[in-house]
């Protein structure tokens, strides 16, 4: 209850633009806890997850490899499916599959980042604007009313300048350091991708697969080209 006091009064000696500040905060806050939850679902353990792939895959059940890929959250999982589904083609186009996805993976990794660093860089700012406004405000008392101004009321305007001064800079401090901190996770889900795609394209050219074995595998004729027509639309 004393700290919702606290942050009351400091709104109110701030001025206007602790409002923009506090819409900022909100902002960078939401972003943070968002990718933070998404980062914390996305990393897996690269090697474990790959090691289970390779007994799957030396036995050829591609289909049980993708399936586990696909029940796999996260962008590492997405780059090794690309690869498995290329594992019988040569390694130029396994690679070229594989950076394909990686492309698209990473601006999801990178969402809302660049919000996060535009607070850091305004917020400072904001908090200049508001400190410029107080001191005009005490310049145009002390124009108006001469040598009778009074203090407690230029206390006030000097007030909401250091108040706003001193929010826009927590606010850029929060924000640069998280910011920072997210970038520091993007790189590294971005390195497990590139070590996860060239590690299963390596297994892949010493064991090489067959594409077409899980389809037609136990199954009747009639029904073995519809299953593999529906194979080929789904990558």
């Amino acid at each position: 209850m004393q700290y919702m006091t606290v942050v009351q009064e400091l709104f109110r000696e701030g001025g206007p633009m602790m409002v923009v500040l506090a819409i900022c905060f909100f902002l960078m806050l939401a972003v943070v806890i968002g990718r933070v939850f998404h980062f914390h679902r996305a990393q897996i353990d690269v090697h474990e997850f790959i090691r289970g792939l390779y007994n799957i895959l030396k036995r050829n059940r591609i289909a049980e490899a993708v399936a586990i890929c696909d029940d796999t959250p996260g962008p590492v999982a997405h780059v090794v499916r690309a690869a498995i589904l290329h594992g019988d083609r040569d390694e130029m186009t396994m690679r070229r599959a594989v950076e394909e996805v990686g492309f698209q993976e990473v601006p999801r990794l990178e969402k809302n980042l660049r919000l996060l660093a535009t607070i850091g860089y305004i917020a400072p700012l904001l908090g200049l604007l508001g400190t410029v406004s107080g001191l005009l405000r005490v310049f145009g008392e002390m124009q108006g009313k001469g040598h009778f101004v009074e203090t407690i009321r230029l206390a006030q305007y000097v007030k909401e300048a250091l108040v706003t001064t001193g929010a826009g800079l927590l606010v850029a401090v929060v924000a640069v350091a998280a910011y920072n901190y997210l970038v520091g996770r993007v790189e590294a889900l971005v390195l497990d991708m590139e070590k996860a795609g060239s590690e299963v394209i390596y297994f892949l050219l010493r064991n090489p697969i067959s594409l077409e074995a899980p389809a037609s595998e136990g199954m009747a004729p009639e029904t073995t080209g519809g299953e593999h027509g529906a194979n080929e639309d789904t990558p």
